[in-house]
């Protein structure tokens, strides 16, 4: 596989890796973190993410992609490999790894995997280029809602003097 297209991108969240591993593949929240997506929907029935379950996404450029799960290890791993997709993609695998530094600090990590159909092979310097920065936002955008709501979440008891 010499044409196959990997990069890699990680941040650090200050949450559990069971939280922002949850927040991630929960699809009500999808939306409000992933800004690369305008759709993000599980299909053929399912209502939770998981081993063999697959789900139906639609980029801010109108590319859509069917992905199923071949990994759902809670609350460290998961990965996904697109069954249908946009023609330029002969091939497409991601993973995200949660990794616990402390019980309030994770390292997240989305790992990208692709190969482009001919003729497409010849943009893949820029093809790669935007998926990455697309990635790296998307997990700045992950941390922001996750760091805000924690903090919008912390109930401040009034003292009744």
């Amino acid at each position: 596989m010499k044409n196959t297209i990997k990069f890699s991108e990680k941040i650090l969240i200050h949450a559990s890796a069971t939280k922002v591993f949850d927040y991630t593949q929960d699809y009500t929240n999808r939306l409000k973190w992933d800004t690369f997506l305008t759709k993000a929907d599980l299909i053929e029935g399912a209502t939770k993410a998981g081993k063999g379950v697959k789900a139906y996404c639609v980029a801010r450029n109108g590319l859509g992609m069917e992905t199923e799960y071949v990994t759902f290890n809670r609350p460290r791993v998961t990965a996904i490999k697109m069954t249908k997709g946009p023609f330029l993609f002969k091939t497409f695998l991601g993973s995200w790894t949660f990794k616990d530094l402390s019980a309030s600090q994770t390292e997240v990590i989305f790992l990208y995997s692709f190969e482009l159909r001919f003729p497409l092979q010849i943009l893949s310097y820029f093809i790669k280029r935007n998926l990455r920065n697309n990635v790296r936002q998307r997990l700045i955008d992950l941390k922001t809602c996750i760091e805000e709501d924690a903090v919008t979440s912390v109930r401040i008891e009034p003292k009744i003097l």
